[in-house]
């Protein structure tokens, strides 16, 4: 009888040795699952951040890119309006060339309408100077 003691207390130990050798190894494993879980979401989560990144960089690339585009063609804009400007300042100036007593109407025009105002002319003899050197 002994011996069968000896015998299941030896096997006693051996099953207990083996359990506890198991747990530690399944712990070791999990512990190690674990930490290739939390490195692959931080690699993960590094990749987000930087997917997120190139997206705002190119986002804004764009954005300039218009801004650009933009004032490129408010500027043509202001270009075709000046070439108007400047081509109806050209066809008043020609049609006015040899027309004194229009201009000289209109002057007088002018002076009539004036509201309140103090204009100023210079005269000779009482008379107004309207044009020099003629």
């Amino acid at each position: 009888m002994k011996k069968v003691n000896y015998l299941l207390i030896a096997l006693m130990s051996i099953t207990l040795t083996s359990c506890w050798q198991f747990n530690r190894d399944q712990a070791e494993k999990d512990a190690e699952s674990k930490g290739r879980q939390i490195l692959l979401e931080a690699e993960s989560s590094k990749k987000a951040m930087i997917e997120e990144a190139k997206a705002e960089n190119e986002a804004a690339s764009l954005k300039a890119e218009a801004q650009v585009k933009i004032a490129k063609a408010q500027a043509q804009v202001e270009i075709e309006r000046a070439k108007g400007v400047a081509e109806a300042n050209r066809i008043i100036g020609q049609s006015l060339k040899g027309n004194d007593e229009y201009l000289k109407y209109l002057m007088i025009q002018g002076l009539n309408e004036g509201k309140g105002e103090r204009i100023y002319i210079p005269t000779e003899a009482g008379l107004p100077i309207l044009e020099a050197n003629k």
